[in-house]
């Protein structure tokens, strides 16, 4: 799934924080969103792999909403809706498209990486692939009770997000044949081997 939907769902998962401890809501949300979309950081090293983990986040999640049930503060809760989101992130990204430059294709047969069983997992695609229609009504039916329930500057926040989702989405199935021009074209020409080793694979792959 697209980032905005993973940053949408960390803090429309953190947002139940307002309803038992409403004096931890603005930070709860705030970790919400950053535990949703940190995961993807690992974008251009290792996706879906180097920062997924879908099973480690999600225990140390339920480890972190124990401390914070015994003992809550900005930090327990913080550190309880962060990991919150950076598991559901890598969870959901189960059911989605898999790792190729144009998921809409289906021949990748890697979503996330578990760590715990040293193995891919192959993608579902229930959401065909990040970017898709179907994706953008995640993204658009998470917001819901964020736009109701909360008010500026979160709501601002919850909005720009939007925004973002649908302009990739807009151009999602553009962004394939532009990341490899780019690539072959203007950077492969000019930039030393060790350096263009650094750019993944899947970026390089100018057919289709």
């Amino acid at each position: 799934m697209m980032l905005p939907t993973h940053a949408l769902g960390g803090m429309t998962l953190a947002l139940s924080v307002a309803f038992v401890a409403p004096e931890f809501t603005g930070v709860a949300l705030v970790a919400g969103f950053l535990g949703g979309v940190f995961p993807d950081a690992d974008l251009y090293a290792g996706h879906r792999k180097s920062l997924h983990y879908p099973v480690y986040y999600t225990a140390f999640a339920l480890l972190a909403l124990v401390v914070a049930g015994l003992s809550p503060s900005i930090a327990t809760v913080a550190a309880t809706c962060f990991l919150a989101g950076a598991a559901v992130h890598s969870v959901t990204d189960i059911f989605g498209g898999g790792l190729e430059l144009r998921p809409w294709e289906a021949t990748s047969d890697r979503a996330v990486y578990d760590h715990y069983r040293d193995q891919w997992i192959e993608p579902r695609r229930w959401v065909r692939y990040d970017g898709s229609p179907a994706d953008l009504l995640v993204s658009l039916t998470l917001a819901v009770p964020l736009l109701v329930a909360l008010g500026d500057p979160l709501r601002q926040v919850v909005l720009g997000t939007l925004t973002v989702a649908v302009v990739y989405t807009a151009v999602r199935r553009l962004l394939p044949t532009l990341a490899a021009t780019i690539v072959d074209d203007v950077l492969a020409p000019h930039l030393p081997d060790h350096l263009l080793a650094y750019v993944p694979t899947r970026y390089r792959e100018v057919e289709g």
